[in-house]
């Protein structure tokens, strides 16, 4: 007869495990959280004060570190799934805030345009041709191809739009 195989010997396996108690669970919980690491003498230590072999001290520490390193990653998916969500909204505002800016930007520099064909119409008006006198008020400065210029482009625009503006006031 196989000893190793015999399915008696299995059946009085399973039966010789016992269940831990609540009071043992709570001093194994409470041993874990102080360290989750066990080493030799603390597991035949938990062992004798719980009554159980030391075998089964080991297994219940290692299922531990596994359900509570589960519970990490979920935790730390969660915070950085909120991470995300908090990004991507700040995202869809700092968009909504380019296309609002975007339009201003068209809409001074129609300004712009209307004033510059002003000031070829009526050369004598001061100011009109001290605004366009300025190197940062140049057809150039605004630039034709204002249609989809780069975001550094756009700030640049910008500030020389303010100015341009400030400057007429």
């Amino acid at each position: 007869m196989d000893f190793f195989h015999s399915s008696n010997h299995k059946n009085q396996f399973k039966h010789s495990k016992k269940r831990l108690t609540q009071d043992q669970v709570k001093l194994l919980e409470r041993s874990f959280a102080s360290n989750n690491k066990l080493e030799p003498e603390r597991k035949l230590l938990l062992a004798k004060q719980l009554a159980i072999p030391p075998r089964q001290v080991a297994i219940w520490y290692q299922n531990k570190r596994a359900r509570w390193k589960t519970q990490s990653l979920e935790f730390d998916y969660s915070a950085i799934q909120a991470k995300l969500e908090s990004t991507l909204a700040e995202k869809r505002r700092l968009e909504k805030d380019i296309e609002r800016l975007r339009g201003e930007l068209k809409k001074a520099h129609e300004i712009v345009l209307a004033l510059n064909q002003q000031s070829q119409v009526f050369p004598d008006n001061p100011v009109i041709c001290s605004v366009f006198d300025s190197s940062n008020c140049s057809d150039e400065g605004v630039g034709s191809s204002s249609l989809q210029p780069h975001e550094d482009d756009e700030v640049k625009q910008l500030e020389e739009l303010y100015a341009c503006l400030i400057g007429m006031q």
